[in-house]
């Protein structure tokens, strides 16, 4: 069976129907992984996770940035940023069930032989290990105490991973690393102040696939939310973000021969907001 990953659609709903139509023709039910921030900054991000969780079984999808934003504002942990496009998806009926839904999805998988995460793996982390931590975080998102859990998840510390971090702290580094890296150390310590593409690579970091002697090297990670970055294809390692929400591109692409599908986005947010 063909298996399409996808790029953060980010709320593109008319963008990810071509997209859809466009796989049909070539490969009719071809299974579908989204990379990660399936809502926000676009104008349909109601549209679009409806139709993301009635794909069903063809289509997995593990969590983004935009996405566990979306959870906290839902639960009022946090007041929509001015940029968001989350408000159809407040004012809707089937609110909870979407919120539901969304917050039993993963944050690392594997399958196909290929690692899907939305931003990064720290190089400290083999692919196994990294869908292990992931569930870490699983466990405590899709449990009772997943509002709590989301108070406090946000901060930039610790930034660097020790196997010894328990706790808050060590969900934590689990989620930023998994949703938020682009750049970091040579020792893995990650920053979240850099968003440029590789030309633009602050003095002292380097892009978190090219960290040296990293462990998971071994895998095929596909990836997303580095817009800056667009199309990255590596031996092991597949970007896909390729701005849609900026006036970009909305790809997909078949993980057997890597052939790429793109659709083309009109501009819906500026360039620059994270």
């Amino acid at each position: 069976m063909t298996t399409y990953a996808i790029g953060d659609l980010q709320g593109c709903q008319t963008q990810l129907n071509d997209l859809l139509q466009q796989i049909d023709t070539v490969a009719p039910q071809a299974k579908l992984v989204f990379v990660g921030d399936i809502v926000n900054r676009g104008p349909r991000s109601l549209a679009t996770l409806r139709q993301v969780r009635a794909l069903g079984a063809r289509a997995r999808i593990v969590l983004g940035n935009h996405d566990l934003n979306l959870l906290a504002v839902a639960c009022g942990l946090r007041k929509p940023h001015a940029s968001d496009t989350l408000d159809d998806i407040m004012a809707a009926d089937d609110r909870d069930e979407l919120i539901s839904w969304l917050r039993h999805q993963p944050l690392a998988m594997e399958q196909d032989g290929h690692l899907f995460v939305h931003a990064g793996v720290l190089p400290q982390w083999t692919a196994s290990q990294t869908v292990a931590l992931s569930r870490e975080v699983e466990t405590v998102l899709q449990g009772p105490d997943w509002v709590a859990f989301l108070q406090k998840m946000y901060g930039n510390e610790p930034a660097i991973w020790d196997d010894g971090l328990q706790g808050d702290d060590r969900l934590r580094c689990i989620v930023n690393a998994l949703t938020r890296i682009r750049f970091c150390q040579a020792d893995g310590r990650m920053d979240f102040k850099a968003v440029e593409g590789l030309a633009h690579t602050p003095a002292g970091l380097m892009p978190w696939f090219k960290a040296p002697n990293r462990r998971s090297d071994d895998t095929t990670i596909v990836f997303g939310h580095w817009s800056t970055l667009g199309l990255m294809v590596l031996p092991n390692v597949i970007g896909l973000d390729t701005g849609c929400v900026w006036g970009g591109q909305l790809t997909a692409m078949n993980l057997q021969d890597r052939s790429t599908i793109q659709v083309q986005c009109p501009q819906h947010q500026k360039p620059g907001k994270n």
